[in-house]
């Protein structure tokens, strides 16, 4: 079972290979969302308990994705075609993880063209001197728009698609590795002036303080889908970059250094962003209203806000792309492998493909807002369907299938390169693998479409 042939490519170094799953698991949810469910759910105590999650649960379903993409060196449908061949049941979790990664891209591109709006609204200064009010009706004016918000769509799309176009080495490992330390340097930044406001202690604390009372059910719920969706599990994202892995490379330690890298950036936009707003008396609100409307106000009540909001927003745009590319590679190579077409078709087909659903769900969100699918906009409506259903099943599946079905001595053997490496650590990864992971990922199934972890 060829990993990584002359034909098909692969990542060439440790360095790429990890830079380019980091990019994968680092999206808009780690600066918005993570530090604000932080602060609301017991800030400390809700830290602690996702850490646990990242690490004890997280971490080796990772690793069983990374698994089943490297040893099989497939795509997210192929891999089960190549480990299972006489169950072709198996399939149906590479077409889940294929269908998910194309709803996500689709509503998620309209969002990450945002960034690249705000992008050049800081640079031209197009907020400055604006009151909140104004800002507000501003953004809601914009995502209401006919035509620019698909355009800014149509931008990140075609961005992402040059990338994946270059194939793996000189596409997306040659950007990622360039890309990543940028984004962290650019965080650094941030949270270095963050700190230096008035308000950066009460910052801290929102986002520090150990408030047990906090830690409700809903808080434990959301601790444990956090973990799992910021990793990028159940969508095929892990199969795919696992299947260009070289395989004297340590999975175990590129996982850790993976959940470890995302969760430090969570936590570090958390540091840059809340400083900030309680600084200027804003409230911490949640989701698209934070960064598109709360911050720009902050930036234009701060000293150099033009330049620090320019930061903020390029980190925005790189964090959305190093996903978008993720998304759009599984697609990618299954077109490539399974209906064999060159890669440059294939980028070229998908994106169109994309760019078509992604401008409904744009015009969703204006035009055609009173169009809905059970009483979502069709915006609303592909992200409650991949949040709340597909991904979780599609991570279901992958954990039911590597600890029941898979024989359990190929995945040690892969897991250890051969018995090279001595990991203490493999029976228990199994064992989570094939109980823990299970009741947990059913658990958030339930609880999600119950509207429960919401």
């Amino acid at each position: 079972m060829s990993t990584n042939s002359e034909q098909r490519g692969g990542f060439t170094s440790y360095f790429g290979a990890v830079a380019a799953a980091v990019g994968s698991a680092v999206g808009l949810g780690n600066i918005w969302r993570f530090p604000y469910i932080a602060g609301e759910y017991g800030g400390g105590a809700f830290i602690m308990l996702y850490l646990i999650f990242v690490f004890g649960l997280g971490v080796p379903i990772m690793i069983g994705e990374f698994v089943i993409g490297r040893r099989s060196g497939r795509n997210a449908m192929g891999a089960f075609r190549v480990l299972s061949p006489k169950h072709k049941g198996w399939l149906g979790i590479g077409i889940l993880a294929v269908i998910t990664c194309v709803i996500i891209y689709s509503f998620y591109s309209v969002v990450a063209g945002w960034t690249i709006e705000y992008t050049w609204l800081s640079c031209t200064n197009g907020l400055a001197g604006k009151e909140a009010s104004e800002i507000s009706e501003a953004f809601t004016s914009f995502i209401q728009h006919p035509y620019l918000p698909i355009l800014f769509q149509g931008l990140l799309v075609f961005l992402t698609g040059a990338v994946v176009i270059g194939g793996v080495q000189k596409g997306i490992e040659k950007f990622t590795k360039i890309v990543m330390p940028v984004l962290f340097f650019i965080m650094l930044l941030l949270c270095v002036r963050s700190l230096t406001l008035p308000g950066s202690k009460e910052g801290m604390s929102f986002l520090f303080k150990p408030e047990f009372g906090n830690l409700t059910a809903t808080g434990v719920l959301a601790a444990m889908g956090q973990a799992i969706f910021s990793l990028s599990i159940g969508a095929g994202l892990l199969i795919t970059y696992g299947s260009y892995v070289r395989k004297e490379d340590n999975m175990m330690s590129s996982c850790f250094f993976i959940a470890s890298a995302d969760t430090t950036i969570a936590l570090l936009a958390g540091i840059a962003i809340f400083p900030a707003v309680f600084t200027f008396g804003l409230s911490p609100a949640s989701g698209p209203s934070l960064v598109f409307e709360t911050l720009p106000n902050v930036f234009n009540n701060m000293p150099m806000g033009q330049f620090f909001a320019i930061l903020f927003f390029v980190l925005l745009a790189l964090a959305a792309i190093t996903t978008t590319i993720s998304l759009l590679e599984v697609i990618v190579l299954w077109v490539v492998e399974e209906l064999h077409l060159k890669r440059t078709s294939a980028t070229i087909i998908t994106s169109l493909v994309i760019f078509a659903l992604g401008a409904l769900c744009s015009l969703s969100l204006g035009t055609l807002k009173d169009f809905t699918i059970l009483g979502y906009t069709f915006f609303d409506a592909c992200d409650k369907l991949t949040a709340t259903y597909l991904m979780p099943i599609g991570a279901l599946a992958v954990t039911v299938y590597l600890g029941w079905f898979y024989k359990k001595e190929d995945v040690l053997d892969e897991v250890s390169n051969h018995g090279t490496l001595k990991t203490w650590y493999i029976k228990l990864f199994y064992f989570v693998l094939r109980y823990i992971a299970p009741i947990v990922l059913t658990v958030i199934l339930i609880t999600g479409s119950l509207g429960i972890a919401g």
